[in-house]
């Protein structure tokens, strides 16, 4: 079997979705699968083959394609899209031949519906996606009645901002069409999917994100890890860790962090990632001396974080799976979190605690009293919180570790060619 991977070069590429296509590689080297990484909109001069050795036999190939456009999608800009991908079909029909058997394109970002229907017109292949999110969704905080009320409006009534999520989602939704088989990462993206965008349910395959454990080696104690991190023994930490950017709920977080420091005045706020430091600053300010903002962090230097916390929150008011939560409950954190979409899968009640969003018709919102209460309970009842731990990495190892990821895309990969 032979994998195209797609991979874009923008800020995505850095987070979640270079976080997926990481580990599925590492998940599928021992298999017998030859895995190349098509890099699009490389910053390399020209184009360029590099083989990585794996942990077998297999060696990862990754293909550099020059960036000639910025690949942004707006009124204007989708024939520059199409442009850039007839150069990437030319060095895709280049180097693979054409008689390659079992071939699978699978892509990772949403605005190359053109190229995934040329692709079929030059091999035999298979295309798949897999949808990491869609662009309004995050712009709006996964706003439904919000983003319907835009679809009602004519081009001449929109902003330009709402001009490119109403164009985008119709390419997206091109895509989707497309390709083969769709794989999302929850149950409700599968349902939004089906209603909002009128694809059909067998096109789509729910396969949850898998990540490797790194919760295996103890090597330093809690004790230990406060100390170098300058944490004293007896005080109360609460983690928050992702982009500072409104979809992820932070300025909910410090509003509530406020009215926790009345109860539980011994705590603090650790905030790890990186984003609009001033907007955040700005609504930390009277509780500036409880907050600590670490910036982007490397991985180690955030599980360390994870070690030393006492619980973790996240507050999103849209998450299409929820990578965080994932490496909380690896590293046995008790959550509180949000029941927004696919968050609200990723946990269930044994392994955290999870709080309501407000939707209304323009804006989402979190009820910051009982967001306060909620942290507040789980910092009080340390025994309880302990075993929402326990219960919050049983449930990683046996839904989100990468043994269960392997299996899953193996046998997706597999099933894609039973037809022949």
């Amino acid at each position: 079997m032979n994998l195209y991977l797609f991979n874009d070069n923008n800020i995505a590429s850095v987070f979640g979705i270079g976080t997926y296509i990481r580990e599925l590689v590492s998940a599928l080297e021992s298999s017998d699968i030859h895995i190349h990484i098509i890099h699009l909109h490389s910053n390399r001069s020209k184009f360029e083959i590099e083989k990585t050795n794996g942990i077998e036999l297999n060696s990862v190939e990754n293909w550099y394609i020059p960036k000639v456009c910025d690949g942004s999608i707006s009124f204007n800009s989708i024939q520059n899209i199409e442009d850039y991908c007839r150069n990437v079909l030319y060095f895709l029909r280049l180097y693979i031949p054409e008689d390659t058997k079992d071939l699978i394109f699978h892509f990772n970002y949403n605005q190359y519906q053109w190229l995934a229907k040329e692709l079929k017109t030059v091999f035999d292949c298979k295309t798949v996606t897999t949808l990491h999110f869609i662009k309004w969704q995050l712009e709006m905080n996964g706003n439904l009645s919000r983003f319907r009320s835009l679809r009602s409006k004519t081009k001449d009534q929109m902003n330009s901002l709402e001009q490119s999520l109403f164009i985008t989602d119709e390419y997206e939704t091109l895509l989707f069409k497309e390709v083969d088989k769709v794989i999302v990462l929850s149950q409700d993206m599968k349902i939004f999917l089906c209603n909002e965008n009128k694809i059909k349910p067998d096109k789509i395959v729910v396969i949850p994100n898998g990540l490797t454990d790194t919760n295996l080696v103890q090597v330093n104690t809690k004790a230990n890890l406060r100390k170098k991190w300058h944490f004293t023994a007896n005080e109360f930490l609460i983690l928050f860790a992702g982009r500072l950017h409104t979809v992820k709920g932070l300025l909910y977080l410090i509003r509530a962090f406020r009215k926790v420091l009345t109860t539980i005045p011994n705590c603090r706020l650790i905030i790890a990632g990186n984003g609009n430091f001033d907007t955040y600053l700005q609504e930390a300010k009277e509780t500036c001396t409880k907050i600590i903002f670490t910036g982007l962090l490397k991985k180690n230097d955030l599980y360390e974080l994870y070690k030393v916390a006492d619980i973790g929150v996240v507050p999103s008011l849209y998450e299409p799976f929820g990578y965080v939560a994932v490496e909380m409950m690896m590293h046995e954190m008790p959550v509180v979190a949000t029941m927004t979409s696919g968050l609200n899968e990723v946990m269930d009640n044994t392994c955290g605690i999870k709080i309501p969003i407000k939707e209304l018709p323009d804006i989402k919102a979190i009820d910051i009293d009982l967001l306060a209460e909620k942290i507040i309970y789980l910092l009080q009842n340390p025994i309880e919180a302990k075993l929402l731990g326990k219960n919050a990495r049983k449930r990683y190892q046996e839904k989100y570790s990468i043994p269960i990821f392997r299996d899953n895309m193996l046998d997706f990969y597999s099933f894609l060619f039973q037809d022949k």
